[in-house]
């Protein structure tokens, strides 16, 4: 059987975390992460991270709002680790290395896409809390719409930040569970309806970052107008 948590790397949920993981006691705990980033969590790097200018910006924009919300970037993963460890589960990092994926998104875009993504990067340092939960609300809505929008505005970053780390999580959960009875894989909440399909299982239980959170982020939506259905990157940078 394989649990997929879906979570948000900007709110404080590593409660909510630690007691599904005491509660379901999975064999193996799938993190989204990889080695780097999981050294990084423990020992944040005082020096400039060597990468492309929106993966800084964006690291900038989460650490931001996990603040305001009284956490951290990144403690829920902390927190899925420590409660492995803690019930005596093997832990598996199972995204791809971010610094060579980020890179590769760089060298992969259009000039054209390379603005519009700096832009877009630019201006999430200037969001709200409550501009951020309103279009988290609308994409729990109709995550459909905001992966069409994401594959018209940003087609490479659509295939390189999610389709293909959805296909490398995918594999290494199906694995996993190849080896044992209970697999529960914490991922970024935007993951999750992609690899549900790519898992392709019956025995596949999902529990959604609305779930966590008791509902949907507050901050209302936007009743509907499909104008204002515009992808913006930094909205779902916290569930990516």
């Amino acid at each position: 059987m394989i649990v997929l948590l879906g979570v948000g790397h900007v709110f404080d949920i590593s409660t909510q975390v630690r007691s599904i993981i005491e509660a379901e006691r999975p064999d193996i705990v799938c993190i989204e992460l990889d080695p780097p980033r999981y050294q990084a969590l423990i020992n944040p790097p005082n020096g400039r991270i060597d990468a492309p200018l929106p993966y800084r910006l964006l690291s900038v924009f989460q650490k931001r709002i996990a603040k305001s919300y009284g956490s951290e970037a990144g403690a829920e993963m902390l927190a899925a680790v420590n409660a492995a460890h803690d019930i005596g589960a093997e832990v598996l990092m199972i995204d791809v290395d971010a610094s060579h994926m980020f890179h590769r998104l760089w060298s992969k875009m259009s000039s054209s896409e390379k603005i519009r993504l700096i832009f877009s990067a630019i201006s999430s340092l200037f969001l709200s809390r409550r501009t951020i939960e309103a279009e988290l609300s609308n994409y729990q809505a109709d995550e459909d719409r905001y992966m069409k929008e994401m594959a018209q505005q940003f087609p490479t970053m659509k295939q390189v930040l999610i389709d293909e780390r959805n296909t490398h999580m995918a594999k290494h959960i199906n694995a996993a569970a190849s080896r044992v009875p209970l697999v529960l894989a914490v991922i970024g909440d935007g993951h999750v309806e992609g690899i549900v399909r790519l898992l392709d299982r019956d025995d596949v239980q999902v529990i959604r970052l609305k779930e966590l959170m008791g509902g949907q982020v507050e901050g209302g939506g936007n009743n509907g107008d499909n104008s204002q259905a515009k992808f913006h990157y930094q909205y779902l940078a916290s569930v990516l």
